[in-house]
């Protein structure tokens, strides 16, 4: 144990003990230069100036522009100006490509050589008939007809009025799909709700005069139709309205497109009034 601590208080005297380090003059042998220092001190002064040098150098590379030219240390400033200085070029090259497009149609019209990009000119077009190949449907449009009439051919129904004389009105059903909610004013139920896919059109029950159209919180976008003798149609729960206020809209017409399971507004809630009064669609429209 004694020998332990003999060996550490040696270590410590030895690198505590001060040497002296002297510049001698050879001919008259006088002391010119004279240092004491011992090893303890002389590694903290070796490790003070080692920090202080990469500190300067760390600092140096920072705040000049000597950064840029080391490997790997790329500005975010200079990647972002060269970005934008790209996508202004390509800006710059399509523009100049449209204007060159441009320049050359005008120049072709001016030299009269431009080609005519319809199939018949405007003259001939006057003289048109039915049986021209231009006007004839095509087998898409037709089948697309064919499939539209025998979808709605059902759709108008011609029923006598409850409420009122022998005169007759002419509806259109708003909509074709199956009846989930029926007509129950007890239960302040004073419409039905029609079931269908998303996607399909609304359309206007009698020919009338659009008076509001907006959106609700309780039943999502609505409209209504003012309609002649006393009917008002009301149509809850759409999704995207094709008509605004004040536009006159004839039987049959569309006005709103059926929204999506998402925003749900799958099924429309339909509502017929007549002089203020809610009557039961079903004895006025075929479903």
């Amino acid at each position: 144990m004694s020998k332990k601590k003999k060996g550490k208080h040696s270590f410590w005297k030895r690198i505590r003990f001060n040497y002296r380090v002297s510049i001698i003059n050879e001919n008259t042998l006088q002391e010119i230069w004279k240092i004491r220092a011992s090893i303890f001190s002389g590694a903290i002064l070796f490790i003070t100036i080692a920090s202080l040098l990469v500190t300067f150098t760390a600092f140096f590379i920072i705040v000049t522009p000597i950064r840029y030219y080391l490997p790997g240390y790329l500005d975010s400033e200079v990647r972002e100006t060269a970005l934008r200085s790209n996508i202004v070029a390509d800006s710059l090259e399509r523009r100049m490509n449209s204007y060159d497009i441009y320049a050359s149609n005008v120049r072709m019209i001016l030299d009269g050589t431009m080609k005519a990009d319809s199939v018949k000119t405007v003259t001939d077009s006057l003289n048109l008939s039915a049986d021209d190949p231009a006007l004839q449907k095509s087998d898409v449009e037709q089948d697309f007809v064919q499939q539209y009439g025998e979808n709605e051919k059902y759709n108008l129904s011609v029923l006598p009025t409850a409420n009122t004389s022998s005169e007759a009105f002419i509806f259109f059903a708003p909509l074709s799909g199956a009846i989930i909610e029926k007509f129950n004013p007890k239960i302040d139920h004073y419409g039905i709700a029609l079931q269908a896919n998303a996607g399909k059109t609304i359309s206007a029950v009698m020919e009338g005069t659009i008076i509001y159209e907006g959106y609700e919180l309780n039943v999502g976008n609505i409209i209504q139709i003012q309609h002649k003798n006393g009917f008002l149609s009301i149509y809850k729960h759409c999704g995207m309205l094709q008509k605004k206020i004040g536009d006159s809209v004839k039987t049959g017409e569309a006005i709103a497109t059926l929204g999506t399971k998402d925003d749900k507004s799958d099924k429309l809630y339909f509502e017929l009034w007549y002089n203020g009064v809610a009557v039961n669609p079903e004895t006025y429209i075929t479903f």
